[in-house]
């Protein structure tokens, strides 16, 4: 089994596909890769993560202005331009060049039906400058900033990658504010959340976020520093209150809960 998966990710390096959102999101063609998951092979993009689309259809409401950090092929930031409409806008943040190059592209041909979606090849942090991207030797989805450990996931490094790092509260100075970011960065959540105390206190978005177990309890006590309140979101449409952050964390402010 593991020979035959290394000879699937040796095949699916660079690998280039055209899949369409499932017709529920508007069936548009995007770009993807199985260079970043296997599971991209499949035609059915609605089987490659249910999770994502459940979390949109949850989440987004149309004339939303969303942030997707973390951004991979753009899945959850495709799913929230068509819920968002043309009322909406998207903005997707990717730290790996690569797959930021094919959101990008995406992003090109979209419908006129969906909000506009601006790809902006960068990792976020805690501060703004030049980080380190360890790139997964497994699929690209796993690559990580160097300050953090990353997964079981990435079978290793194959190589360092400079890259360049925001912060949210800088991004909140220079677009709308949204209102709901979606992270998932690898382990770096916790650096991601310390860059954005000015948009958790003054723009107060819904948060969906993945933490890895490391990272709970100083998760935990930065969100709800901030006044927000904790939600396990494994059933995105009925997420349920938490004392501690988990896997896929809701944070809502409390002034809405």
């Amino acid at each position: 089994m593991a020979m035959i998966r290394a000879l699937l990710e040796r095949l699916s390096r660079d690998r280039i596909l055209r899949r369409r959102l499932p017709a529920s999101f508007g069936g548009a063609e995007i770009l993807v890769s199985p260079a970043s998951a296997l599971k991209l092979w499949r035609r059915d993009l609605r089987r490659v993560d249910p999770w994502l689309f459940a979390a949109v259809s949850a989440r987004v409401k149309p004339g939303s202005t969303v942030w997707d950090v973390g951004a991979n092929v753009g899945l959850f930031a495709f799913g929230a331009a068509f819920r968002a409409g043309t009322g909406g806008r998207v903005v997707a943040l990717e730290a790996d060049p690569w797959l930021a190059e094919l959101v990008w592209r995406s992003a090109g041909d979209l419908p006129a039906d969906y909000a506009p979606v601006t790809a902006l090849g960068a990792a976020v942090a805690a501060q703004v400058g030049i980080g380190e991207l360890a790139l997964a030797r497994r699929g690209r989805a796993a690559s990580h900033l160097t300050l953090a450990t990353g997964s079981s996931q990435t079978g290793g490094t194959r190589s360092l990658r400079p890259v360049v790092t925001l912060t949210l509260d800088w991004l909140l100075e220079r677009l709308a504010p949204p209102q709901l970011v979606k992270i998932d960065v690898e382990g770096a959540e916790v650096a991601c959340l310390e860059g954005g105390a000015r948009l958790l206190g003054e723009a107060r978005p819904e948060l969906l976020i993945e933490v890895t177990e490391a990272n709970v309890p100083r998760a935990t006590a930065l969100l709800e520093g901030h006044g927000y309140r904790l939600f396990d979101a494994a059933d995105p449409a009925s997420p349920k209150a938490t004392r501690a952050a988990v896997w896929n964390t809701l944070a809502l402010p409390a002034e809405r809960c």
